[in-house]
């Protein structure tokens, strides 16, 4: 029976005091790849934000990654997010420092301490992301499809069960899309990493198809397609 990563039952999600998405139910189960799809405005990043700990789940019942996020307090937030990665549309790197300071800084905010487990954390997923030899380049020196290799790579430090990805094609011209999409798939089939990933990128999804999940008038549809749009 497979691992089940991210548990909804009967859930209400609330941005504040509005009701954004109500009576949701949702399973993803380990190394599952699933779309987030729907218009701007429809609670997709609402919902990304409660799998991570940032909306606490008030109704309902919910678990990522084997932690309870009904009421979870703000002590047991950072544990949660070691185990999970979220990967950005806008990479949010730290332009001041190059791209292995950039690693080592999350794992030193993540509890690591020692300086030869970090560096080989590091050389580890850059060349899980293609791009171990770019370790010491400053951010504003590369490409933006190498920016979210960066990213990405900053998302498995932890070695996550799971990744949220929130339009992380959205930046990026056609065919760099396409490599980012290779490599996401590429991460979950060969490890065994749930993806669930918010996109209106309809071309990404035609030509990697996946489950696709849509919010839509407060409700979350599993199993959705494209022809409804």
């Amino acid at each position: 029976m497979a691992e089940i990563i991210v548990e909804l039952r009967n859930a209400n999600i609330y941005q504040g005091g509005n009701l954004i998405l109500q009576d949701v139910n949702l399973t993803v189960e380990k190394g599952q790849f699933v779309y987030l799809v729907g218009k701007t405005g429809t609670g997709k990043s609402s919902l990304l934000k409660t799998l991570y700990g940032d909306l606490i789940l008030r109704e309902g019942e919910g678990q990522v990654a084997g932690f309870n996020l009904r009421g979870m307090d703000w002590k047991s937030v950072p544990y949660l997010r070691r185990t999970l990665g979220v990967v950005f549309q806008d990479f949010q790197l730290l332009t001041d420092r190059n791209v292995n300071d950039n690693l080592k800084f999350v794992l030193r905010a993540t509890g690591w301490k020692d300086v030869r487990l970090m560096d080989e954390k590091i050389s580890d997923v850059l060349d899980k992301v293609g791009i171990k030899s770019k370790g010491f380049k400053m951010p504003f020196e590369m490409s933006g499809g190498e920016q979210q290799r960066v990213d990405i790579a900053r998302a498995l430090l932890n070695s996550p069960k799971l990744i949220l990805a929130d339009e992380p094609t959205g930046n990026l011209d056609p065919e760099t899309a396409d490599e980012i999409m290779q490599l996401l798939f590429r991460i979950s089939g060969d490890y065994g990493t749930s993806v669930v990933m918010a996109t209106h990128d309809y071309r990404v999804i035609n030509k990697f198809p996946a489950r696709m999940v849509r919010t839509e008038r407060g409700q979350v549809t599993d199993n959705a397609t494209l022809a409804w749009d």
